[in-house]
């Protein structure tokens, strides 16, 4: 008999964490609220209105009274969804930058039981309007990943990603902020967790980019990941 945790449409539970996303939560959730009857908004201590705005739509919202980063806000929405009795667990970021019409093929790898964890990839889908800066920097995190982790992606910092069950109780983040996208992939293979990349659509506009990494940030990203690999 097919698991239902699996093949059912309510089994996935959509994890948003929004920090100060109060310009364009609304715009974010429309679509994934529209095909997707559990998502849920962490407000990760914003000085905005994200929380109420949020509110507004068929969603749970959890807060953080800090800000804490996305790396805690992911875990504390996949625990959220775990005790709900989530069969797949997907994380968007709240920017807009992802397509909502990508998860039931980013989850799909799962549900035939093929990938334990599905990793978005812009590389291998499709970008709009990303500036040739951008596209380097995320290259070159590419390359440190392959050589620090030892694992062979092609998009290290997609925050679009689909997880088992499995893969959800299995891998615990510790790294707060955004170092958290690097020590996903280490656990990855530390666990032996099965992966894929699946393509995706990633938007870039005016506000996502100025809100986004700059170089000088994924300097202190992969400052802060090395350092946490130090003193696990």
């Amino acid at each position: 008999m097919p698991d239902a945790r699996l093949t059912d449409d309510s089994a996935i539970w959509i994890i948003v964490p929004a920090y100060n996303e109060a310009a364009r939560i609304d715009q974010t959730l429309a679509p994934l609220c529209r095909a997707f009857s559990n998502v849920v908004v962490i407000d990760d201590g914003s000085t905005d209105a994200t929380a109420e705005i949020a509110a507004r739509s068929p969603v749970w919202v959890l807060r953080h009274l800090i800000n804490s980063g996305q790396g805690a806000a992911l875990q504390t929405g996949i625990d959220f969804a775990l005790r709900q009795g989530a069969g797949i667990i997907v994380t968007f970021d709240a920017d807009g930058q992802h397509d909502a019409g990508d998860v039931l093929r980013l989850v799909e790898p799962i549900r035939r039981r093929e990938a334990d964890i599905a990793l978005g990839s812009r590389f291998l889908g499709k970008t709009i309007d990303m500036p040739w800066t951008r596209r380097v920097m995320l290259k070159g995190a590419v390359w440190f990943t392959r050589f620090f982790s030892q694992i062979a992606v092609t998009d290290t910092h997609n925050g679009f990603r689909a997880l088992s069950r499995k893969a959800a109780e299995t891998i615990r983040i510790t790294q707060n902020r955004m170092a958290h996208a690097s020590e996903i992939l280490d656990q990855i293979r530390e666990n032996q967790l099965q992966f894929c990349e699946v393509p995706v659509t990633i938007r870039y506009n005016v506000a996502t980019l100025e809100k986004g990494q700059s170089n000088s940030a994924a300097m202190k990203i992969a400052a802060q990941f090395l350092l946490g690999r130090l003193v696990r």
